[in-house]
């Protein structure tokens, strides 16, 4: 079920038109896509399909399939961007975007002190000369897609 004035949900109705940054990977409880607004390359969103505003609200196989997917979307984090760990917060208290998600960024090495730990949300919402290129948007989605996609079946 969604919800017409739910930003998450839109996107969820038009799922087969999005572009791949917007659905890096779905699965029957949750999509995967690469933060629209943010000056930090990797930095994802997990969203479950069906619409919920509290945590408390998920499903026993979504908070199941949760902290597995928190868990791959963090090493194949690791794993293209060479990330040293990531952080994992959910709030969805902004006008519009109440629909639960999880915001999964990289920590890099060299990220500066003042944008560590909840700074890191300075990074988002930025204005758009600061933003990720979608060239390297594409480039890292493609990367992480080879992460977390089955390899196809060669007999």
């Amino acid at each position: 079920m969604t919800t017409p004035s739910c930003y998450t949900c839109g996107q969820e109705e038009k799922l087969a038109d999005l572009p791949l940054r917007e659905r890096i990977v779905v699965d029957q409880h949750w999509r995967i896509a690469h933060a629209f607004d943010t000056a930090l390359p990797g930095w994802l969103v997990l969203l479950p399909r069906r619409h919920v505003t509290a945590i408390h609200e998920l499903t026993d196989m979504e908070a199941e399939t949760l902290g597995m997917w928190q868990v791959r979307l963090s090493r194949a984090l690791r794993d293209v961007t060479g990330c040293v760990k990531t952080y994992v917060a959910q709030f969805a208290e902004v006008e519009g975007f109440a629909h639960v998600h999880f915001h999964i960024m990289p920590r890099m090495l060299d990220l500066p002190q003042q944008l560590r730990g909840p700074r890191v949300f300075g990074l988002l919402r930025q204005p758009e000369q600061q933003q990720v290129p979608a060239a390297v948007v594409d480039e890292i989605v493609h990367s992480l897609r080879t992460h977390l996609l089955p390899e196809p079946f060669a007999p």
